[in-house]
């Protein structure tokens, strides 16, 4: 028998079938069909405003056929001969036209399921197990049937929990955590400006770039942050930079979470960003994507070729059922111009290629073994010119190396999960400028040649298991992992600096800044990790996540622990509000580039006259690290780092589903940073001691209020809008801001204000709209304020409140549209045989800034150029073809 929630539902759909009044939230199936061209229309137009319309509808009457029929079975998990059944799974079964109240029952103590009193239809049977792949299959019933649909689990490639939200489905209390999620979708139709899962990131709310390119996640830099590919860390051991490429086609979801408050995760301070690989498939795929050079045109001539970007992705089976293969390629080739300076000399080039080759062995339906091994090498001439810096003046970057990784997961016949992760990582990177004239700073921007040359080999070593035990019932069910994680970094390298000149408004030398000893480079460090976690539902309406850690570091603390804990409620019995709450603490790790401080070059800085004469002796600025004294200053403290960088993250939050497929979300989150890595000079008095300091006391805190609506009225139908209110301050001359990617030439005293990432108001919004003869188009709108900018005087000092000033605001339409067509429906395709047939062609164009709108990168801030005040670099509106063959 039908237990009582599930006969209310019966009864509800049949009010609902008889009476469309009844929940004027519901739509009716065939006439949302029909009408979803229209409906795609309204939405491009809500977004070009900003908002989402409603859309009425009436349903279609009809009289309900008797609910005789059944379905019933086993979940169950099968491998070495042997079923094993899995009890307290829940199984969920969803009628289409009532999404929005799926009936759920949970298997007995034999893994046992059964749904009765099922009106004849089409109907979702679905459940899902962490560290198994989800099983979602269409179950057609008919008058009378009895149907037996027995669950069969597959181990899945991904042992950790893949959390995706923002999506059209009624929201859940199983995530506790605030995460965005970028698919493999929204990656292939939103229009970006490059291919690179880096373009993708300020997609999310709370992730703002700079000017000068860098990605802040919840107010701090990447650098504090942390990346992980399928479990394993994927940044530039020494900076912490994300560095690595990832070719685009092997990314199957890119998850931003600015709350990760489960305890597996370590190492950052920042937010985290984890993105996992599509496995290899058992049947053999292919696409390629971007296979046509874009040419450049000057004054009604063609004058090169501007970009050629191509990849291509190919995988299938080795061995039938046994070895899985796929191969991720991306070569990458771009001329990106920059306004301000004069053709031909206007120009970053960038030129190198990635790879990813990844290998799934399925030893036994249990037992899983994955490998993947990532090459890359890139190179970027003139990569910091701006509109006040030309080629001459700038630096070229590179960076290449290989990574490679492995998986073993296997599931015990008592449901129990165990997960070992091996990675190791060479990171090789270097820069320098253009020649070896001195470096020459203006009120009017830069000349001469760049002044800092270094390189870098870095290894990588990690080690990470995994166990997972079996469901545990107890005031609820448990779900209990416990794991370790051990790491081991290194690095050498060398930087050499050639002098800088600094001069006045009238051309005569205000300071020149020398360089002495240094030059080598090097330093090692390894952490070790222990955490415990337990994802405790008591009930189908309150989830708890409780868990901890405990990790040392031979680069500062030798012990630190880090609880954390968060909670989802859903207040009423029809899930469509869920109320989120969460604290944790995170200690992020010291990057090696701060342990090798002290053998950095030493800076002499000599100060002239407008005569040209000298006005004292030099100030010679020994590297130390340092600590602020009350009544002393900043003192020189030695060599050990006896901390690490410290963040408390709280958040709440509050999702609603307003009708099927649209929820709106209003969070806050407050996030709090101690013991970070700053740089400050001290100057002392001529021909006395002066320090390049490196202290560990600095920190940072942000403030941001969300409110997110997000509608997806049907599988290829999705819009976003989301409107942040934020605040980020803090120490503003932060290790990762002064060398990293390039040494600052002029190192200022460091102040505590608003950061240069701080944008107090912002509303970003992207759409997926299909539209009539498979068009598509996806447009995206980013309108947030101008981020703030310092003014400075002749010797590059502050004048007045350091980032007091702000840059016009910033206004963006960004627009995709294409069509997409079978191959083998094309003129002089017919012929072809085989799958190539069914593969699709998509054509189409791009455009980036649609509207031409200045949104200025640069700015005359030096109080004595004449030319103070104007904003130049402007953005220009960059147009583009997109040619793919997909599946």
């Amino acid at each position: 028998m039908a237990n009582r929630r599930e006969r209310f539902i019966v009864v509800e759909r049949w009010a609902q079938q008889r009476c469309p009044s009844f929940s004027p939230w519901r739509i009716g199936n065939s006439l949302f069909n029909l009408e979803v061209s229209s409906r795609n229309l309204a939405l491009f137009l809500a977004l070009m405003v900003g908002a989402a319309s409603g859309f009425a509808q009436t349903a279609k009457v009809a009289v309900p056929e008797p609910a005789t029929a059944s379905i019933e079975g086993i979940v169950a998990v099968a491998g070495q001969g042997q079923v094993e059944a899995v009890p307290g799974q829940l199984v969920k079964l969803t009628d289409p036209s009532s999404a929005l109240n799926p009936l759920s029952v949970t298997t007995d103590a034999e893994g046992r399921y059964r749904f009765t009193n099922l009106s004849p239809g089409s109907y979702t049977l679905e459940t899902r197990l962490e560290g198994f792949k989800p099983v979602v299959e269409t179950v057609v019933l008919k008058q009378g049937d009895a149907k037996i649909e027995n669950i069969s689990l597959e181990l899945d490639k991904v042992i950790q929990k893949i959390e995706v939200r923002d999506k059209a489905a009624a929201v859940s209390t199983e995530s506790r955590d605030s995460t965005a999620t970028v698919s493999t979708r929204q990656f292939t139709t939103l229009p970006l400006a490059e291919q690179k899962f880096t373009a993708a990131l300020p997609l999310v709310p709370g992730v703002v770039r700079t000017s000068d390119g860098k990605v802040n996640f919840k107010g701090a830099p990447e650098n504090q942050g942390m990346l992980l590919m399928d479990s394993a860390h994927n940044v530039d051991p020494v900076t912490g930079s994300f560095s690595i490429p990832i070719p685009l086609d092997a990314i199957q979801t890119m998850n931003v979470n600015e709350t990760p408050y489960s305890a597996e995760y370590d190492g950052f301070s920042g937010g985290l960003t984890t993105i996992e690989t599509k496995p290899p498939s058992g049947d053999w795929h292919y696409g390629v994507m971007d296979f046509l050079p874009g040419f450049r045109g000057k004054a009604g001539h063609l004058v090169g070729v501007s970009g050629f970007t191509p990849r291509l992705y190919f995988g299938g089976p080795v061995v039938k059922n046994k070895l899985n293969f796929s191969e991720a390629l991306t070569y990458d080739l771009k001329k990106i111009p920059v306004r301000g300076l004069a053709w031909p000399h206007n120009e970053t080039k960038r030129q190198g290629f990635d790879t990813l080759t990844s290998f799934q062995a399925i030893l036994s339906p249990q037992h899983l073994l994955s490998a993947n091994i990532n090459g890359f090498s890139n190179r970027r001439q003139f990569a910091d010119i701006t509109a006040l810096v030309p080629q001459a003046a700038s630096s070229d970057q590179g960076w290449k190396g290989v990574s490679i990784g492995a998986t073993d997961s296997y599931q015990f016949r008592s449901g129990a999960l165990l997960s070992t992760t091996f990675q190791y990582t060479r990171f090789d990177s270097n820069a320098h400028g253009q020649g070896p004239a001195d470096m020459l700073i203006t009120p009017e921007g830069w000349g001469g040649n760049f002044f800092n040359t270094w390189s870098r080999t870095a290894n990588q070593f990690e080690l990470r298991p995994l166990y997972k035990f079996p469901l545990k019932k107890w005031w609820g069910r448990h779900e209990l992992k416990v794991g370790a994680d051990l790491g081991h970094a290194s690095y050498h390298g060398t930087s050499y600096s050639h002098p800088v000149q600094l001069f006045r408004q009238g051309g005569s030398l205000a300071e020149r800044i020398d360089f002495q000893g240094g030059g080598h480079l090097h330093a090692q460090g390894t952490a070790a990790g222990e955490f415990v976690q337990d994802d405790w539902r008591l009930n189908d309406r309150l989830t708890l996540d409780l868990g901890g850690r405990l990790s040392s570091y031979s680069i500062g603390r030798s012990a630190s622990f880090e609880p954390r804990a968060g909670l989802a409620y859903s207040p009423g019995e029809d899930h469509k509000t869920i109320i989120r709450v969460g604290a944790g603490f995170f200690y992020g790790v010291v990057p090696l580039q701060a342990a090798d401080f002290l053998d950095n070059p030493t800076r002499v800085a000599s100060f002239y006259g407008e005569n040209g004469s000298l006005l004292s002796a030099p100030l010679v600025f020994q590297n130390a690290y340092v600590a602020s004294i009350r009544g002393d200053g900043f003192v020189p403290v030695g060599r050990r780092f006896d901390t690490n960088p410290r963040n408390f993250t709280g958040n709440f939050e509050v999702d609603r589903e307003l009708r099927r497929g649209m929820v709106v979300r209003a969070s806050y989150l407050y996030s709090r940073t101690q013991d970070l890595d700053f740089v400050t000079s001290v100057p002392g008095v001529p021909g006395g001691t002066s320090l390049l300091g490196l202290a560990n006391n600095g920190g940072s805190h942000y403030h941001q209020f969300e409110t997110t609506l997000h509608y997806q009225p049907s599988e290829r139908t999705e819009l976003n809008v989301s409107y942040v209110r934020s605040q980020a301050r803090g120490d503003l001359n932060a290790l990762s801001d002064v060398y990293v990617p390039l040494e600052q030439p002029v190192i200022r005293p460091d102040f505590d204000r608003i950061l240069k990432q701080d944008m107090p108001n912002r509303v970003i919004s992207w759409a997926v709209i299909p539209l009539p003869r498979n068009f598509t188009v996806s447009p995206v709108v980013d309108v947030h304020s101008g981020l703030p900018f310092s003014q400075i005087d002749t010797f590059q000092n502050y004048v007045g409140t350091p980032n007091a000033q702000r840059y016009p605001g910033f206004f963006s339409l960004d627009l995709k549209v294409y069509r997409e067509f079978k191959i083998g429906s094309l003129p002089l395709m017919g012929g072809l045989k085989g799958g190539i047939r069914e593969r699709k062609l998509r054509f189409g164009i791009y455009t980036l800034n649609l509207t031409n709108h200045a949104n200025p990168l640069e700015v005359y801030n030096n109080v004595t150029s004449p030319n103070f005040g104007h904003f130049v670099g402007l953005q220009h509106r960059v147009n583009g073809l997109v040619i793919d063959i997909v599946n």
